[in-house]
């Protein structure tokens, strides 16, 4: 299928402007997403009906803790990626072209399919997951437009690294983003992701700025982004570009892919994240990744009650009435909370 966002140049060479690598293509040869082809001068998606994994989840996994929690939702993705993560937890997908000769791999899906798997799974919303859905940029457009047209919301679980005109093309579509800020270093991306963080900043701001709801996660690799200073500039700017209101996730890392010489992320580290959130002003800051920790759940910033107890990624309790704390009347910070 012809590729979108893309523009010819001489001798049948295409630059992609899907993200922030604007990859210039030669004739024959792929993006550093290795899923989006020049086929003579013609860009095209390989991926856009190969879908390589599709679940239902509940909304918490994404995570997403403040939009429609404890509902369900249908979740997809496909192979490749745009960023070189060596730490990258779905390695086996997302790095698949890369690491086996260009193989592309997975179910043949249509967008009717995916919508048609939430309708009848009762999902809320369709999460493009697993691997950064902006690689499948076409497939996820379409399926949005057919989910909101049944009222079903649409996430992008992303390393928010697309082009500004992406954002553009899917946000009278997108409900609501989780997004990696894998870190508050230029350098920590370049070596780590063979990216660079600016980029994803904008996206964050203007994700924010066009009313799509957004939570950010960071994992913690011991290190090398745990640093206390670095991460107070990163929550810095969580509270003044996003706003004091956006959830903010403090993940633990596991050894996986190219990065298995760090040991896992101690509890003290997260539990030390989470409280620079706190202090920073962040009314809503969550630890991942670590089952029985007290903090998977949402406390009213005003008064501190206990408004929804999660055990794993199910809601076991939410005590939230129109928004609202019941015990002191703070509003929540969310969309369907209650």
């Amino acid at each position: 299928m012809e590729a979108l966002l893309y523009v010819p140049l001489k001798d049948h060479t295409v630059q992609c402007n899907l993200c922030s690598h604007q990859c210039i293509i030669k004739d024959g040869r792929r993006g550093i997403c290795g899923v989006r082809e020049n086929k003579n001068g013609h860009l095209k998606t390989l991926v856009y009906d190969k879908v390589i994994a599709s679940h239902i989840d509940p909304i918490e996994k994404k995570p997403l803790y403040h939009f429609y929690p404890g509902t369900l939702s249908y979740s997809v993705g496909t192979v490749g990626c745009n960023l070189k993560c060596r730490f990258c937890q779905n390695a086996d997908i997302a790095h698949m072209p890369a690491d086996h000769d260009g193989r592309i791999a997975g179910k043949l899906f249509t967008p009717d399919d995916i919508v048609d798997g939430a309708v009848k799974g009762n999902c809320q919303s369709i999460a493009y997951t697993y691997n950064e859905p902006t690689v499948f940029f076409e497939l996820a457009l379409a399926t949005a437009k057919l989910a909101h047209d049944k009222a079903i919301k649409n996430i992008f679980v992303s390393n928010g690294y697309m082009s500004a005109e992406a954002i553009d093309m899917l946000s009278p579509f997108l409900d609501a983003a989780n997004v990696d800020l894998k870190a508050f270093s230029d350098n920590f991306y370049k070596k780590m992701c063979s990216a660079r963080l600016s980029p994803v900043l904008e996206t964050l701001k203007k994700m924010k700025a066009m009313d799509i709801f957004v939570e950010v996660t960071t994992l913690l690799i011991p290190g090398l982004n745990d640093d206390p200073k670095e991460l107070k500039d990163l929550a810095a700017f969580i509270v003044n570009e996003l706003g004091d209101n956006t959830p903010w996730h403090v993940s633990r890392f596991y050894p996986t892919y190219q990065l298995t010489d760090r040991p896992p992320t101690p509890v003290e580290t997260l539990l030390m994240a989470r409280n620079i959130g706190i202090n920073a002003g962040l009314k809503y800051v969550y630890t991942g990744n670590v089952p029985g920790e007290n903090s998977e759940n949402t406390f009213c910033y005003s008064c501190g009650v206990k408004l929804i107890d999660r055990k794993g990624y199910h809601v076991s309790e939410n005590k939230i009435i129109d928004s609202k704390c019941p015990d002191c009347g703070a509003v929540i910070d969310g969309v369907g909370l209650s």
